[in-house]
């Protein structure tokens, strides 16, 4: 009787995952990386690089979260299945 190979189980570390994963860090590089938007110019409708630098990446932070979550779903029906993405 010939032997059935055991189906082999997707890798898991994919170029989606690794998007996910930059999509949800880049926030955390940014907004800890206070040396690079602790001043005061330039001044955005009267107020200060550092309040509206930070309120940009709310804004950012949203889409990018979006982006990573519509991703990982998309990766999660992949490999229920077992189809490529």
């Amino acid at each position: 009787m010939p032997e059935v190979p055991e189906p082999t189980p997707p890798p898991t570390v994919t170029p989606a995952r690794v998007v996910i994963a930059i999509c949800l860090a880049a926030p955390f590089v940014a907004l800890l990386w206070v040396g690079s938007y602790a001043k005061v110019d330039p001044t955005f409708i009267g107020i200060p690089f550092f309040y509206w630098y930070q309120m940009l990446w709310v804004i950012i932070s949203t889409g990018l979260t979006m982006l990573a979550y519509t991703l990982w779903k998309r990766d999660q029906r992949a490999r229920k299945g077992g189809v490529s993405a």
